[in-house]
């Protein structure tokens, strides 16, 4: 198996590599990619991303012709893709950290600033950084088979998606309130936290793409 690995400039890359060949049971390749034509011959892509919106839009950019090449290989050719923390951020139509910058528009919402409350109405401490629980119906899909809801993964971010469709919305966790953890369609699907930071639960996420076949919803 090919694992395309886009580097925007940003993200763990190393720890998401080593994380996707220690999660693969078979043989596997992953490469770190910055041409757009290392997409075709691959048969999976991950995006991952970390800091602000705007800096990672603008690396991916920066990579002539790989925001098209992404959009042929998934959106046209529907190879699996699966993006992390900003990386899953940019699917949105835009963010807006700092100011509004366009996303990919693959999936409807937006991604805002945080203001999660206790229960008092007190501000909780931004970013949410650390581990929180994961809640989502077990069964909805295949990339949560073998977890259970309360098993926990890495965040650390300050911004959040906010809208988009219900369907769309695979995992939340609580901080201050639901906040969107994964979200999916067809065969893109994007986790808010670090999955290369979340140990076995991180693991299995990614061990759970690896072997996905998915079913395109249009």
């Amino acid at each position: 198996m090919r694992v395309a690995l886009i580097d925007p400039g940003s993200g763990n890359l190393a720890s998401v590599r080593r994380a996707l060949e220690r999660a693969a049971e078979g043989p596997i390749a992953v490469e770190i990619v910055r041409e757009p034509e290392a997409l075709i011959e691959a048969d999976r892509i991950v995006l991952p991303g970390q800091g602000a919106f705007a800096a990672c839009r603008a690396g991916l950019d920066a990579l002539e012709g790989m925001v098209a090449a992404l959009y042929e290989q998934v959106q046209v050719r529907s190879k699996p893709f699966l993006g992390i923390c900003v990386g899953l951020q940019l699917l949105a139509e835009r963010g807006l950290e700092h100011r509004v910058t366009p996303g990919l528009a693959w999936l409807p919402g937006e991604v805002a600033a945080m203001d999660p409350r206790d229960a008092g109405g007190r501000a909780l401490p931004l970013p949410q950084m650390g581990w929180n629980a994961l809640d989502f119906v077990p069964g909805s899909h295949p990339i949560l088979e073998g977890l259970v809801p309360g098993d926990s993964a890495y965040f650390v971010h300050s911004y959040a998606w906010r809208g988009g469709e219900p369907a769309d919305l695979l995992a939340t966790t609580d901080y201050g309130g639901p906040v969107p953890a994964i979200l999916g369609r067809g065969n893109v699907v994007g986790t808010q936290f670090h999955v290369e930071k979340s140990a076995e639960v991180g693991l299995r996420i990614l061990r759970n793409f690896l072997s996905w076949t998915p079913k395109v919803r249009q």
